[in-house]
């Protein structure tokens, strides 16, 4: 299974560069990229077998990084894997006092 993931400053309305992510199952981290200039994380997860997976948004380093105060040092998203066969991409939309987050495509 494929997984990527997409960030967007809904305060700006641009998509949130250099976030550090990290993506864990079990307590294990297996994988750490930052966000492109387009917000995204294409390729940096390794290929996920069934199971349950957290991401973890630095978005405290984020929001010192752009001059904002946020409420929220990090946001994470556990989520499970159940078709280890199909691409999996979780986008996050994020202000300083906010965020959504949902299964894309």
């Amino acid at each position: 299974m494929t997984l990527s993931t997409h960030v967007l400053d809904a305060t700006s309305g641009r998509p949130a560069v250099g976030l550090a992510v990290r993506l864990a199952c079990g307590g294990a981290v297996l994988a750490r990229a930052v966000t492109d200039r387009d917000g995204r994380v294409r390729d940096g997860f390794p290929d996920l077998a069934a199971g349950t997976y957290t991401l973890t948004f630095d978005t405290g380093g984020y929001f010192a990084a752009t001059g904002q105060q946020g409420f929220y040092p990090e946001v994470a998203v556990t989520f499970a894997v159940t078709d280890p066969g199909s691409h999996h991409h979780v986008p996050l939309l994020l202000s300083p006092f906010a965020y959504s987050t949902y299964r894309g495509s």
